[in-house]
């Protein structure tokens, strides 16, 4: 086995057992609802499993997916930024997840594991990872948040001291709406085109940042899953559930890639919500609940400052 292989299969065993940690955590704290399991073949090469749960208790939907593709060429999305790679054969693995719980003061949350690498030429493969996760409230809690921001700051430790701000600005600078002017939501980190500390120390801090998803999420689900809550809230959580249908069809890296590249269409958009609303210039009424999260959350800002 070569040393390209070897790396792939390091990558691939440790993203499906993940895949397989976060589902059974899923499913503990759901309480009832279950993941079916959907296993796919891509035409052009690889595939992948989907795992989704619908209508549980906690998660109105949840999609976990794990794929494995490879091809002939790399798609635009990948080779945007390296055109040199255009043309070249390629690998790409990841586990790609987006949580949409039912109860409004459950935050939404997205998180994405990758590693790409072309094919050897001239005996060497280009290689990087990618990821990150961030969390996006509708009734925002500020020690969620601050929560939230300590475990991404955790999982950047071992690595430099300026690792988490450096993707944490990563992460606030890449899911901005630009045409509506604020964040999805509160951030979290966001890394990718990862190759220069070398191949171990790039994927310790991918498994690390992978390792810190559910001790940063699931608190937070404890302590909001059971908030009573009623229509207003209900009406407010599906009305900016659209921003995320807006982000991730204009923006995400991710979907782009799954669609240029021939992945699962139903595997890519597993992401988007089940039930999502729009309303013409809706603007939240001043000093509301709904207002304090426009007024307070959805700009980037050093949430540990002082910490």
């Amino acid at each position: 086995m070569s040393e390209q292989q070897q790396r792939i299969e390091q990558v691939r065993q440790y993203l499906g057992g993940l895949q397989d940690r976060i589902v059974d955590e899923l499913e503990r704290i759901d309480g009832q609802g279950r993941f079916g399991s959907d296993e796919w073949q891509r035409p052009g090469g690889g595939g992948g499993r989907s795992r989704i749960l619908s209508g549980g208790a906690v998660f109105e939907q949840a999609g976990v997916g794990y794929s494995h593709v490879f091809g002939d060429s790399m798609p635009p999305s990948a080779t945007r930024t390296r055109p040199e790679l255009a043309g070249r054969r390629f690998q790409a693995l990841g586990v790609s997840l987006v949580l949409h719980p039912l109860n409004p003061y459950v935050p939404t949350t997205h998180a994405n594991f990758r590693f790409f690498t072309t094919d050897e030429k001239n005996g060497d493969a280009v290689w990087w990872f990618g990821g990150g996760f961030d969390l996006t409230p509708y009734y925002a809690f500020h020690e969620d948040v601050l929560h939230w921001h300590r475990q991404a700051r955790d999982a950047c430790a071992a690595f430099g001291a300026g690792w988490y701000g450096r993707y944490k600005k990563w992460c606030d600078e890449y899911f901005f709406l630009k045409h509506r002017n604020e964040t999805r939501g509160v951030g979290g980190l966001f890394f990718d085109d990862l190759n220069e500390p070398g191949f171990d120390r790039s994927f310790a801090f991918m498994k690390a940042s992978g390792d810190r998803f559910l001790p940063a999420y699931l608190p937070i689900v404890e302590a909001r899953k059971d908030h009573p809550y009623g229509e207003r809230e209900r009406e407010f959580q599906l009305y900016r559930r659209g921003r995320y249908v807006e982000f991730n069809l204009l923006y995400d890296r991710g979907t782009l890639f799954g669609l240029q590249s021939g992945g699962r269409t139903e595997s890519i958009l597993m992401s988007l919500p089940p039930r999502v609303r729009w309303e013409y210039d809706w603007h939240p009424a001043p000093g509301s609940a709904e207002a304090v999260l426009y007024d307070q959350y959805l700009r980037p800002r050093d949430w540990l400052a002082g910490d």
